[in-house]
């Protein structure tokens, strides 16, 4: 499998609270967004992506169930860092996205809590693969606002899901077949705030997945860049 990954903590932000995950021998890729105060942020989204690959590799019969392992490594990953932030004050209230996506058999699972994202980018269409867990997604689904006011809405970094908000979460789970030349796209908000799914597939046309995942990151830091920034690009094959 051809892929790339990059994270950047972009113009504004001091520390990079984004993580992620390339785990090819598992088929494994995954991004995590954290929040909280003292770095609590880095550590939930550190912790989720730990926990995650280390359930699965413990997992010996993942493969039978794979979406239902990846559901259950996820929401054990929930549980790790709402414990950690039950017994230390400095990492109360910290948590995190995640998108997780696991390859097997020509499906594709993804497991999603939060706001960061998974695409497929297919010949010249792109699919985005999660929905937002976030107070504009809940607006404009209850046709509060449209589609344009999301981009500028005021609350719209406000999260109605994350990993670590208690000791335990739902967890979205998703299947999608893919076939060779499918390109998997993941990110954080760094990105996808700045970017819309046309300008994203426009500079992802290139075959080159390392110059896509570069680009994409300059083209969100040439934007403002006021969030950290992480993506990751795979080429099913």
């Amino acid at each position: 499998m051809k892929w790339s990954q990059r994270t950047d903590a972009g113009l504004v932000r001091k520390s990079n609270e984004d993580s992620m995950l390339v785990a090819l021998d598992l088929g494994l890729l995954a991004v995590a967004d954290g929040m909280g105060g003292h770095l609590a942020g880095e550590v939930a989204s550190r912790v989720a992506l730990e926990v995650l690959e280390r359930e699965l590799r413990q997992n010996g019969k993942y493969r039978q169930r794979p979406g239902e392992a990846l559901r259950n490594a996820v929401g054990r990953a929930n549980k790790r860092i709402y414990d950690l932030a039950e017994q230390n004050n400095d990492q109360k209230g910290m948590g995190t996205t995640i998108t997780a996506c696991l390859l097997d058999k020509g499906a594709l699972w993804i497991a999603q809590v939060g706001d960061s994202r998974a695409y497929l980018i297919r010949d010249k269409d792109i699919s985005r693969l999660t929905e937002d867990h976030s107070l504009v997604q809940e607006l404009y689904r209850q046709g509060g606002i449209s589609l344009e006011e999301m981009a500028n809405h005021p609350r719209r970094h406000v999260l109605t899901r994350a990993l670590g908000a208690g000791p335990a979460v739902d967890v979205d789970l998703f299947c999608q077949e893919v076939k060779a030349g499918d390109r998997i796209l993941l990110a954080t908000d760094g990105l996808t705030n700045l970017l819309d799914d046309g300008e994203i597939l426009m500079l992802a046309g290139h075959n080159d997945v390392e110059k896509v995942v570069g680009d994409l990151v300059r083209e969100s830091l040439s934007r403002g860049g006021h969030d950290n920034i992480t993506v990751i690009m795979a080429v099913v094959e």
